[in-house]
């Protein structure tokens, strides 16, 4: 008899699906016995299945393929949903595999009961309850296109009794992931054509939809005579071998980017979901490629919306662009681009003897000596900023996070799944040390995988992005403060070998032996709790915030905190 569970497996295998991140349960017993019993798909144990679904997330972003995660009835696959929120945000393709209890209980309140299919619709882009043998492997099968085609998260509820059932039709079929060609029409190029050809000062802003099509996009700025801005997921696809680039815009980015889209009097965005409608300059003309129309126009108004893939419009685009663009907005734009890239460079140096380290040099130190092809994952908070000012790409380095869901904790889980999918490469989490504590038992899942994983803890003993934005509200910081363990005697306790760095003179040696070691390492680094991540353009609403912040700070009897903060950042302003 081969029961659904089996089948299930036998399905996945066939799709060649090499692991399974989650955490065992009765409910679940039936597809995780079918495992053991297959043998060829690893079971990723973790110690919570949250970080279950992030690892899933993240080898699906890496690979591009459909990646598992499972969880067992009511609290376990409930823990699931924060990852499976990122993964599908993120647009990647992820099958998770929800337990639920008895059928036969469902309605009556029954321990551990939930509605997995109401709890998961909101994230997920195909949920379904499987109430009978009979409807497998069919619900199997449009799951898993779902994900595939749909670039998300789809999740088969499916009662343990049911995993046991005998299957009733136990096909396996594979699921080949389509590539289709989509170009707008002539007409609407033709439109857009005008508009470009007429414009003097062109911008183009990249997102994560431009992958693959990175000499198409130069092709085009080459034409246009357009500084290429960059949105943050689109970092990694866009900005090496790149003379246009000139940095990023948003909360993230820095004052060359800025300039670049506030210059120009049309913005190109290709393939971006970019949400920051304040950083969008109001007198220009907007232009957006994206290969899902539902897209166009919902972060700021569009003069023309085009649906097509980047590269495919890009290649229809280029030949109707026949004007001779000025030079001079390119020009102004990398000049401004130099200065701004020199400013930050400048902060990333040593600190004095004794004094906790810039940020941005461990992350610059980092950059230099990581390898080619390393995968940085930072935690969200600080260390995205760091990560993104201060990682270089260079077509074979991955840059992947939380960048649209934004959640805490996101660093070392995804790690897991991306050192399981490349157990040969480099893969480093730079890891806030609220982030890192809040998931801390996957240092053990590490251990426990035999996961070579790098991480950098930067340890300033708070919750340091909350802080800034406090700031920058005008409210005194409160209840960010982290009373923290020594995270290299703990990662060691565990069994990870660890480096603790409190001076600039020691950080060098210990990240170059964390990542030369075979096997798990940590670097935990004191970093600068004031250090400032400054935004592109100081709003007079901050700027407010933090003269607000700056008087209710005295008033509250911690003014030495503003000497802090003057120390550490007056080197910003000079």
């Amino acid at each position: 008899m081969t029961t659904v569970a089996e089948n299930i497996v036998a399905t996945l295998r066939e799709n060649h699906v090499e692991r399974v991140y989650g955490l065992p349960g009765d409910s679940l017993n039936g597809f995780t016995d079918a495992l053991r019993k297959d043998g060829t798909i690893r079971w990723e144990h973790v110690r919570h299945e949250e970080a279950a679904a992030f690892a899933a997330s993240a080898e699906a972003a890496l690979t591009g393929e459909l990646a598992v995660c499972a969880g067992s009835c009511g609290p376990g696959n409930l823990h699931l949903i924060n990852g499976l929120y990122d993964a599908n945000r993120s647009r990647v393709p992820v099958l998770a595999i929800a337990a639920h209890i008895p059928t036969a209980e469902i309605g009556t309140g029954y321990f551990q009961e939930t509605h997995p299919q109401e709890l998961f619709r909101e994230c997920s882009v195909y949920v379904e309850y499987v109430a009978d043998p009979s409807q497998m492997p069919r619900l199997l099968e449009i799951a898993m296109r779902a994900a595939v085609e749909k670039r998300g998260v789809a999740v088969l509820v499916i009662p343990g009794d049911v995993l046991l059932a005998e299957a009733v039709a136990p096909r396996v079929t594979r699921i080949e992931r389509t590539e289709p060609r989509i170009v707008p029409a002539e007409a609407e190029l033709r439109r857009t054509a005008d508009l470009l050809n007429g414009a003097d000062r062109v911008t183009i802003l990249a997102g994560a939809g431009v992958a693959g099509a990175h000499d198409e996009v130069l092709a085009l700025a080459e034409r246009l005579q357009a500084p290429i801005v960059h949105a943050l997921r689109g970092k990694e696809h866009i900005e090496w071998d790149n003379p246009y680039d000139v940095g990023m815009t948003g909360l993230l980015g820095f004052a060359s980017g800025y300039r670049a889209m506030e210059d120009a009097d049309v913005v190109l965005m290709l393939g971006t979901d970019f949400p920051y409608q304040q950083f969008f300059p109001a007198k220009a003309k907007h232009v957006q490629v994206d290969v899902r129309g539902e897209q166009l126009g919902r972060r700021h108004p569009v003069d023309i919306g085009l649906v097509g893939t980047v590269k495919d419009t890009a290649l229809a685009l280029i030949p109707l662009l026949t004007r001779s663009h000025p030079t001079k907005h390119l020009e102004d734009a990398r000049k401004h681009y130099a200065k701004t890239r020199a400013k930050l460079d400048d902060l990333a140096v040593p600190a004095g003897r004794h004094k906790p380290l810039h940020p941005q040099y461990v992350a610059r130190v980092l950059d230099r000596l990581a390898a080619r092809d390393a995968v940085f994952i930072p935690d969200v908070g600080s260390p995205v900023v760091w990560a993104s000012r201060y990682l270089t790409m260079n077509g074979e380095r991955r840059l992947i996070g939380s960048f649209v869901h934004g959640t805490m904790a996101n660093a070392v889980p995804q790690a897991i799944g991306a050192q399981a999918a490349f157990p040969e490469r480099q893969v480093v989490a730079l890891a806030g040390d609220g982030g890192l504590t809040m998931l801390l038992g996957e240092l053990i899942t590490i251990v426990q995988n035999a996961l070579p994983v790098k991480i950098v803890v930067f340890d300033n003993s708070s919750l340091n992005f909350v802080e800034l934005e406090m700031k920058a509200a005008g409210f005194v910081t409160y209840g960010t403060d982290l009373r923290n363990p020594d995270f290299a005697a703990v990662a060691e306790a565990i069994g990870i070998t660890s480096f603790r760095v409190d001076e600039s003179d020691q950080l060098e040696d210990a990240l170059a032996a964390a990542l030369a070691h075979d096997g798990p390492a940590l670097v935990s680094v004191r970093a600068d709790r004031q250090e400032l991540s400054m935004p592109p353009a100081v709003t007079l609403e901050q700027a407010k915030g933090f003269t607000l912040y700056a008087i209710r700070t005295v008033l509250s009897g911690r003014g030495d905190e503003l000497l802090d903060l003057a120390s550490t950042n007056f080197r910003q302003f000079i």
